[in-house]
C-alpha cells in the first residue's frame, strides 16, 4: 500500500496528509502512538492472505508492544525509525561519538578520497572540497549534541518531549540523516580496506560489495547512498551497515514474513553483546513503523 520511491511532488503531498489532525502538526515525522491493533485493524480490513498474514504478524508483535507510532513515508524512513528510537533511550553518549577524531572525519577521508567531493548533500551539488568537510562536520556536531542533551534527561516523558521536539524540526531532523550516512560511508570504507588486508569481516561486507553497482566504496557512495533520501531508500544489506555505523543492533518484525525463520531479522544477526538493540516494524522492507511501550510479561 505505501510506495516508498515516489517522485517530489507525492512526498510532499504525504508529508501534509500524513496527520490529519491540525495544521500545526503536519510536519510531525513520527506521528503519536495508538493502539497496536487497532492501527492493524484499521490498515488490514480484507480476508486476503497478505491481510490474514498481516494481523497474525502485528497479533505477534502485540505480545510485547502495546502502541505503534508511524513513521513518515519518506525514502529516509529507515534512518528515521532508527535514529528516533536510538535516541528516545539514550542514556549515555556511544563511545564513538566521544571519540577525538569524530569531528574531524569529513576533513581525514577527503584528505585520503579524493572521490568523495561527489557527495551529494541535501540536493546540493557542485560544492567545492572545503565547503563539503565543513558541512558534514557541521551534521557531526549536531548529531553528537543532541544525542549528549536527550541521554542526560532522566524522565521517560521528559525524553520522549525532546524527542518528538527533534523530529518536528526539519533543517535539523535532515542534517541528522546527513550525519548517519556519511557514518555509513566511512563505516563501508574501514570494511573494504580490512578486507583488502586480510583481516576478518563480516559477512554482509562481502555481500555490500558483491554488487554490480557498489563493488568498492565509490561506488556505493555514488550509486546508494547518495540516492538515500532522494530517490531511493536503504536496501536490506545497508541495514546491517547503519547498524554497524550505529553500534546498535536493529531488530526488526518483517510482517510478511510471518510464521518464517526470518520473521524477526536482526541486523547484524550475530551482534555484539554490548550494543543496545532498537526495535522496528516493517510490512515490506522498504517503510518502517515504531513499536512503542513494552508489555509488562503476563505469567500464566
Amino acid at each position: 500500500e505505501e510506495d516508498m520511491y515516489r517522485d517530489a511532488e507525492e512526498i510532499e503531498r504525504e508529508k501534509i496528509l500524513l496527520c490529519d489532525t491540525s495544521s500545526s502538526e503536519y510536519k510531525l515525522s513520527v506521528a503519536p502512538e495508538m493502539d497496536i491493533m487497532e492501527y492493524c485493524r484499521k490498515e488490514w480490513r480484507g480476508n486476503t492472505p497478505v491481510a490474514k498474514r498481516m494481523r497474525k504478524g502485528y497479533e505477534a508483535v502485540a505480545q510485547k508492544f502495546a502502541s505503534i507510532r508511524r513513521v513518515r513515508g519518506d525514502n529516509y524512513c529507515a534512518l528515521r525509525a532508527t535514529l528516533f528510537q536510538a535516541l528516545s533511550q539514550a542514556t549515555q553518549l556511544p563511545s564513538w561519538l566521544q571519540s577525538e577524531d569524530f569531528i574531524m572525519l569529513p576533513e581525514n577521508l577527503l584528505s585520503k578520497y579524493d572521490w568523495i567531493k561527489q557527495w551529494q548533500l541535501k540536493q546540493k551539488l557542485g560544492r567545492k572540497m572545503g565547503e563539503i568537510s565543513d558541512e558534514i562536520k557541521e551534521y557531526l556536531m549536531l548529531l553528537r549534541r543532541k544525542w549528549k542533551n536527550i541521554s542526560e534527561i532522566k524522565g521517560s516523558i521528559e525524553k520522549q518531549e525532546a524527542c518528538d521536539k527533534l523530529f518536528k524540526n526539519e533543517e535539523e531532523e535532515y542534517s541528522l540523516y546527513e550525519a548517519l550516512k556519511f557514518l555509513m560511508l566511512n563505516t563501508a570504507i574501514e570494511l573494504y580496506n580490512d578486507d583488502k588486508n586480510g583481516r576478518r569481516v563480516p559477512v554482509f561486507s562481502w555481500l555490500l560489495f558483491a554488487r554490480d553497482t557498489s563493488s568498492n566504496p565509490c561506488q556505493l557512495m555514488r550509486n546508494h547512498l547518495n540516492h538515500i533520501g532522494h530517490s531511493g531508500g536503504l536496501e536490506q544489506v545497508e541495514m546491517f551497515l547503519l547498524a554497524y555505523a550505529l553500534q546498535y543492533t536493529i531488530q526488526v518484525y518483517r510482517l510478511y514474513k510471518y510464521s518464517t525463520d526470518e520473521f524477526i531479522t536482526l541486523y547484524p544477526n550475530d551482534p555484539e553483546e554490548d550494543w543496545p538493540v532498537v526495535t522496528l516494524i516493517t510490512e515490506d522492507d522498504r517503510h518502517y513503523n515504531i513499536p512503542v511501550r513494552m508489555c509488562q510479561e503476563t505469567m500464566l
